[in-house]
C-alpha cells in the first residue's frame, strides 16, 4: 500500500463495517410496528412505517448480517439474519406458484407480485449465504428450487441469457424493468450480473452439474454480449437477441463486475476459462481506472461516448471501486490499482460516511455535498454493498 499499511487499513475497514453500517442497521432498521424491517427511512431518519417492503432490501439484509455472521461469530449479527429470513419465508414466499414476491406493502401482503429475476438471484445469494452461515440445509434447499425455478422458466432456451420478469405464475408479462430509472428490454446487464453472483455463491456449496453448466453458460454470455470487448465497459439493455439498447456507461457496474466475473470463473476451477476471465477483469477495471474517477477519487454515476451525463456519485459504486481495484491489483501486481482501492476508501471516508447521522449518504454532488431527497434505508438502499466490500476487502488484506 502507498499511503497507508494494510494492518491500518484493515482495522479502519473493521471499524466502519461493525461501528457504523452494521451498527446502524442493528439499531434502527427493525420495524416494530409491522415485523421484518421497515420498508424506507427518510434523509432526517424519519420511520416511514406505511411504506413498501422490497425483495432487494431483505434479500440483502439477510446476505448482509449472514455474511458477517459467518466472519465473525458474532451472535447478534446470526439474529439479525434469523429475522431476515423468517420475515421472507413467510411473506415473501409465493406458496402457490414458487419463487419470491417483487413487493410487499407494510402489512406483508404482496403489492407486486411479479418474478423479478433479479430478485429470485438475491433470494439464492442470500439463502446460500446464510446456508453457509448456519448450515440450515432448509435454506439450501429453497435457493436450490429458485436456481431450478429460473432455469425453467426466465432462461432464454434459444439466444441464451435470462429474461427480466416474468408474471406470477411464471408466465410472460410486460412488465419487464427492475425500477422507473431502467428501460423495459428483455435482457440487462445488471439481472445477469445478479445471477452470475448469486450462481457463484451457490456453487461454492452446491457444485452440481446442472449449475456448473449454467454458470458457465453465464460467465462466457457475459463475456461476449454483455462486455463491449474494445472499450471495456458493459452493455446495459438488449432485446432477446442481444441487440444493445442502451450508449449508457455505468462505471460502478463495470468495476463491480470486473470482480464479479472473476469470482465466478475462480469459483468454477476452469484454468482456461479463467485465464480468459483475467483478462477481461483487468481490462474493465482499466477502463474504469482511465476515465471513470475524478480527482477526488470520487466515481460519476453514468456517462456517454460524449462524457458524464450523471455526475453524482451513489454510494455503491465507491463501494464496489475500492474491491473491484484492489482485486485488480491482486491479479495484476500494478501498484496503480491499489492505489486507486485506497484513493477510493479516502474518497467514502471523507464525502460519504454521514457522520451525524450513522451510515453512508445515497450520494454526494461532485462537489462533495449530500444529495437531498433521498433515503437512508429503502427499496434500494440497503447494507449490502458497503456491507460486502468491507468483509471483502478484510479477507483480502489478510493475504
Amino acid at each position: 500500500m502507498t499511503t497507508i499499511s494494510k494492518m491500518q487499513w484493515a482495522d479502519e475497514i473493521r471499524r466502519e463495517l461493525s461501528d457504523n453500517i452494521l451498527g446502524f442497521w442493528q439499531q434502527h432498521s427493525l420495524d416494530p410496528v409491522n415485523g421484518g424491517f421497515i420498508g424506507e427511512i427518510s434523509q432526517d431518519m424519519t420511520r416511514v412505517y406505511d411504506a413498501e417492503k422490497s425483495l432487494v432490501l431483505n434479500t440483502r439484509i439477510l446476505w448482509t448480517f449472514s455474511a458477517a455472521y459467518r466472519q465473525f461469530k458474532n451472535s447478534s449479527y446470526l439474529e439479525m439474519a434469523e429475522r431476515a429470513y423468517s420475515y421472507i419465508s413467510e411473506h415473501f414466499v409465493d406458496a402457490r406458484n414458487g419463487g419470491l414476491y417483487w413487493m410487499l406493502d407494510a402489512a406483508g401482503k404482496p403489492s407486486s407480485d411479479k418474478k423479478q429475476v433479479y430478485g429470485q438471484a438475491f433470494g439464492i445469494y442470500a439463502l446460500s449465504e446464510y446456508y453457509r452461515a448456519t448450515g440450515k440445509q432448509q435454506a439450501l434447499d429453497e435457493a436450490i428450487e429458485l436456481f431450478r425455478l429460473i432455469e425453467r422458466h426466465g432462461r432464454d432456451p434459444i439466444h441464451l441469457g435470462y429474461i427480466e420478469a416474468l408474471a406470477a405464475d411464471w408466465t410472460a408479462t410486460d412488465e419487464l424493468s427492475l425500477s422507473n430509472k431502467d428501460l423495459n428490454e428483455k435482457k440487462s446487464m445488471n439481472t445477469h450480473l445478479h445471477v452470475l453472483e448469486g450462481y457463484t455463491n451457490l456453487y461454492r456449496v452446491w457444485p452440481s452439474d446442472e449449475l456448473k453448466f449454467a454458470l458457465r453458460e453465464l460467465i462466457e454470455i457475459t463475456v461476449k454480449h454483455i462486455v463491449d470487448q474494445e472499450s471495456g465497459h458493459f452493455k446495459l439493455f438488449f432485446d432477446e437477441q442481444w441487440t444493445n439498447k442502451s450508449d449508457h456507461i455505468s462505471y460502478g457496474h463495470d468495476i463491480e463486475g470486473s470482480w464479479l466475473l472473476h469470482e465466478a470463473a475462480e469459483a468454477l476451477g476452469d484454468q482456461e476459462l479463467l485465464a480468459e476471465v483475467k483478462q477481461v477483469a483487468l481490462k474493465m477495471a482499466e477502463a474504469t481506472l482511465m476515465e471513470g474517477i475524478d480527482p477526488d477519487g470520487g466515481i460519476p454515476n453514468e456517462a456517454n461516448q460524449h462524457g458524464f451525463i450523471d455526475t453524482n456519485k451513489d454510494w455503491w459504486p465507491q463501494a464496489e471501486a475500492v474491491v473491484g481495484f484492489y482485486n485488480a491489483y491482486q491479479l495484476s501486481g500494478d501498484s496503480r490499482y491499489a492505489a486507486a482501492a485506497s484513493h477510493s476508501w479516502h474518497f467514502i471516508q471523507t464525502y460519504l460516511i454521514d457522520r451525524t447521522n450513522g451510515e453512508w449518504y445515497w450520494s454526494v454532488t461532485r462537489e462533495g455535498q449530500p444529495t437531498v431527497g433521498h433515503p437512508k434505508v429503502g427499496a434500494w438502499k440497503c447494507p449490502y454493498h458497503n456491507g460486502r466490500a468491507c468483509l471483502e476487502m478484510l479477507e483480502r488484506l489478510e493475504h
